[in-house]
């Protein structure tokens, strides 16, 4: 998803609690990397691998030069055949996740016994845990830091996934607005309709 439609998706949500939670997980997110420094994981469901926050976080880090948001991102399922690096990484990286890295949990539905253990291992390891999820409550026991959107309740968790991917680069403490955020304000504006007539 590109800033311009970012930009609306915060629009459409201001004056609810979603763009400043998003942007409170986000820091969460951005200071366990940035502080530790050992790597960010990213880690689905069974039923559920969050690829595209994968993407969106990759290419949110190449844009803003902080390599550190660029995950890695952990499958339960490996196709046969060759693969590229980066898509042929297995649950067994959980095994040797250890002290400095980030563990970021993508769970639209519930999490199962076998990956709920393999992250409270983690957190034992030292792994600091964050969850996106729709609030399960195990799941939100391991972690450190949570963003949930009640099912049904909230915007869905793909848009949530988007507005902490557009915010994980964002430094609240810089006064001005990045480029990119005044671009898209910039070009909302110029694709406007005209104004009506008087």
């Amino acid at each position: 998803m590109d800033a311009i439609r970012v930009a609306l998706l915060r629009e459409v949500l201001a004056g609810t609690e979603w763009p400043g939670a998003a942007r409170r997980f986000a820091g969460s997110l951005r200071a366990s990397v940035g502080t530790r420094g050992g790597g960010l994981l990213l880690v689905g469901t069974d039923a559920y691998e969050p690829w595209h926050l994968a993407a969106h976080l990759d290419d949110e880090a190449a844009w803003a030069g902080l390599p550190e948001l660029s995950p890695t991102l952990v499958r339960h399922r490996i196709p046969h055949g060759p693969l590229p690096a980066h898509l042929s990484v297995g649950l067994r990286r959980l095994e040797r996740a250890g002290r400095g890295e980030t563990l970021l949990v993508v769970a639209p539905d519930a999490p199962g016994a076998g990956l709920l253990e393999r992250v409270a291992d983690a957190r034992r390891g030292g792994v600091t845990v964050l969850a996106l999820d729709h609030g399960h409550a195990e799941l939100h026991a391991l972690a450190h830091d949570a963003l949930a959107t009640p099912a049904g309740a909230g915007p869905d968790l793909d848009t949530l996934q988007h507005l902490v991917s557009a915010a994980a680069t964002t430094d609240p403490r810089l006064a001005a607005p990045r480029l990119r955020d005044r671009l898209a304000r910039l070009t909302a504006h110029l694709t406007a309709p005209p104004p009506a007539p008087w």
